[in-house]
């Protein structure tokens, strides 16, 4: 598979990185690589969620499905856990999208992935995605990874995915889009 960079939006103190051109019938994969998004809260109900737009981002929300686990484990070793959540699932949810873990302000604590989305163009399917992220705990200095599946329940075209944090701005960071071929 061929990977064609598209755009790069770069955070800095954004509410929102907004994703509202490129997407289109040019390819029938597009990732999105999150590198070192970095929230300005330390709270753990502040955690990274997306939406998505059928509008080019006039409006955003459609109902989406979604099924998500995790695990972890502590710097300091011991206590490990996996874990699906239910809690964090959705079910045709026109809210805000949780794809992965809260990290914390610390200078080194960030949180990178993957957001895979396939044929966001077609108007005979829904548009099925998957993400895995990984991010250091905004406490007790662990390492979680997040893993999140589902799709847009719609079969008009998605064009545009806003990608925001519940609580705070993203300080910093880079969210690369590439079509996949």
């Amino acid at each position: 598979m061929a990977k064609t960079l598209i755009s790069t939006s770069t955070a800095s103190a954004s509410a929102t990185l907004d994703i509202t051109s490129g997407i289109d019938s040019t390819y029938p994969v597009y990732e999105f690589h999150f590198v070192n998004l970095h929230s300005s809260q330390v709270a753990q109900g502040d955690v990274p969620n997306f939406r998505a737009s059928i509008d080019g981002g006039s409006n955003y929300g459609v109902a989406t499905t979604t099924s998500y686990f995790s695990a972890f484990t502590r710097e300091t070793g011991g206590s490990t856990s996996l874990a699906y959540r239910a809690s964090y699932d959705a079910a045709q949810s026109t809210g805000d999208l949780q794809f992965g873990g809260p990290s914390g302000t610390e200078s080194d604590q960030a949180l990178s992935g993957v957001m895979t989305l396939y044929d966001p163009s077609s108007t005979t399917f829904v548009k099925h995605f998957i993400s895995h992220t990984n991010a250091n705990s905004w406490a007790s200095a662990y390492v979680e990874t997040h893993y999140l599946a589902g799709y847009v329940n719609t079969t008009s075209a998605v064009n545009a995915i806003s990608f925001f944090y519940s609580g705070g701005n993203i300080d910093d960071g880079v969210i690369k889009m590439y079509g996949v071929s």
